[in-house]
């Protein structure tokens, strides 16, 4: 099981939150706080990944970013209102390994996790080429696997697999068999190189293949 430490100021928004942490089929809440306090009595308590929820990009909050990242190296998704690319490159900098939207979905949320717990940095997708324009070098990456680029259809299919849906709903959407299915998603496997459906999630969120 994966340890999620949640600080959100709202209290509606944690239980967002602890809500989303305990829909993860592996995943449990570790401590949830309004502020950063809530690592002060982890010390002797596995956390796996933080999640911390941001009013506003602020010189501030790349402190508390700073801050919380040094917890024995304990990954860091940020979720913070609107998007600005010099911010996003200077959290990356900072010490987050994933920013998303306020409003991203819990799918999205539960596929960060994921992925800074297999040591991968999350970006929004549509705006990846922004931040990494305004990041150091070392934040770029090579796509894994085979190096060739997905088919639109298996695009389609990755996007599907993040939102759960199962081979016979992914079929019934696309109108097409679950033979079908299964050969793509054994081709996606092997373009990303990936063993399972969630690390092909979560290398295509880190790669901007799914928007987020």
């Amino acid at each position: 099981m994966k340890r999620v430490a949640i600080i959100a100021p709202s209290e509606v928004v944690r239980a967002g939150l602890e809500a989303v942490v305990s829909s993860g089929p592996d995943l449990v809440v570790a401590a949830s706080s309004p502020d950063e306090s809530a690592m002060d009595g982890l010390e002797d308590v596995k956390v796996d990944v933080l999640l911390l929820v941001l009013l506003r990009h602020s010189e501030e909050a790349l402190s508390v970013i700073t801050s919380l990242s040094g917890h024995n190296g304990v990954p860091l998704v940020v979720l913070a209102d609107g998007f600005d690319p010099a911010w996003s490159a200077a959290a990356l900098r900072s010490g987050a390994r994933a920013i998303l939207s306020s409003e991203a979905t819990s799918a999205e949320i539960l596929a960060a996790i994921e992925a800074v717990s297999l040591g991968l940095v999350v970006l929004p997708g549509a705006a990846s080429d922004a931040v990494l324009s305004e990041a150091p070098a070392k934040t770029h990456s090579q796509p894994p696997g085979d190096g060739q680029k997905l088919t639109p259809r298996e695009m389609e299919i990755l996007e599907m697999i993040a939102e759960g849906l199962g081979n016979k709903e992914i079929a019934w959407r696309l109108d097409i068999s679950e033979h079908t299915v299964k050969f793509h998603i054994g081709s996606i496997f092997t373009k990303l190189g990936a063993q399972s459906r969630t690390e092909a999630v979560t290398i295509g969120v880190r790669h901007g293949l799914i928007l987020v």
